[in-house]
């Protein structure tokens, strides 16, 4: 329980992407936002709140209760470093989580050594129409389930000019579809399946002008003989009047039934044998980022640092999604299917 009368909560980072950080932040009753840190202070003085280019000075001078890094993977362990230092005893931290496995590894021990908490920003799991099919296998809709795919198809990958827009740095990193999209999907396939066994996968690039792959199919092995299947392309589109609302299309298919996930965050279930659908979830309305997701993910970690409920994605559970795409890489470089310690 924070000692303040509201939880204070600092961010680190004012790019692009930060925009749905401070607006979540802002809408919640239990938080009071304290200082924004970015390496240029005008893009930190431009979010209205205190402004800081040096994290020291804001950590000894604010005090926060949480940390939000809104920051790359290179600028993961330096930062969530100097705020354990400085005694933050939670921290959020975007996702991809640090440069690789060993620092991932290395900076969770270090926060444990010292009964600190460090959540990684990982939102697609709290996206509602993932909610609403996690609800729905629960409760038994479509039996048991066999199999989920979904078909990434953003659109936004095509020419020389792919990404510059939005996150520029997208086209010099050595590993993109994997390690900076895919990765939610190894995430979001564990939250409705539990680990998976072995992964099998076969990128590429297709757009000559990017450093890493933009395409490729990856197979998910789970308990009981589930699988799991992500048919990625950054470079085609699919239905939708924002491409990056559900970023593709789902079905998750079972012995009863079927969901669908379409490209407007609708919901359908259609039982087995049946032609009729029934809406379990609406298209989506929200003008945001992927349902509100941001808000509601920082909701859930609001919700566990003061009503001490459980925390989803804690930096120890979400080394798995590393060790896992780890494996993806090296299946797609040796052409064989990786087994997966699930001890």
């Amino acid at each position: 329980m924070s000692k303040h009368p509201k939880l204070r909560v600092a961010c680190v980072g004012a790019g692009y992407f930060s925009q749905f950080h401070y607006g979540s932040w802002a809408r919640m009753d239990d938080v009071q936002l304290v200082g924004s840190c970015n390496r240029d202070i005008e893009k930190a003085r431009a979010t209205g709140l205190p402004a800081y280019s040096d994290l020291n000075a804001m950590l000894s001078e604010q005090i926060p209760d949480l940390l939000d890094v809104i920051l790359p993977p290179v600028a993961h362990a330096e930062t969530i470093r100097t705020a354990l230092k400085a005694g933050v005893k939670s921290i959020i931290c975007q996702k991809p989580f640090c440069l690789n496995l060993a620092e991932a590894r290395k900076i969770n021990a270090e926060a444990d050594a010292v009964g600190a908490t460090i959540i990684v920003h990982e939102n697609f799991r709290f996206q509602p129409w993932y909610r609403t099919i996690k609800r729905a296998l629960d409760d038994d809709l479509i039996g048991h389930v066999r199999q989920i795919t979904f078909r990434l198809r953003p659109g936004d990958g095509q020419g020389p000019d792919a990404y510059l827009e939005r996150q520029p740095y997208f086209q010099d990193m050595p590993q993109f579809l994997v390690h900076e999209t895919a990765v939610h999907w190894v995430d979001t396939f564990r939250y409705l399946l539990g680990d998976p066994v072995a992964v099998y996968a076969d990128l590429r690039r297709e757009n000559p002008v990017i450093a890493g792959e933009d395409a490729g199919y990856i197979l998910f092995d789970h308990a009981k003989g589930v699988r799991a299947i992500f048919d990625g392309n950054r470079t085609l589109d699919h239905k939708s009047d924002n491409l990056r609302r559900t970023m593709g299309e789902a079905l998750v298919e079972g012995t009863q039934g079927t969901i669908t996930l379409f490209g407007d965050g609708s919901v359908w279930l259609r039982a087995f044998h049946e032609q009729d659908e029934t809406n379990i979830l609406p298209a989506d309305t929200w003008d945001g980022f992927g349902g509100d997701c941001v808000h509601a993910l920082q909701s859930h970690v609001v919700s566990g640092i003061l009503n001490g409920t459980t925390l989803e994605n804690t930096a120890g559970d979400y080394l798995s999604v590393v060790e896992i795409e780890n494996a993806i890489y090296a299946s797609s470089e040796t052409g064989r299917k990786i087994e997966l310690d699930t001890t």
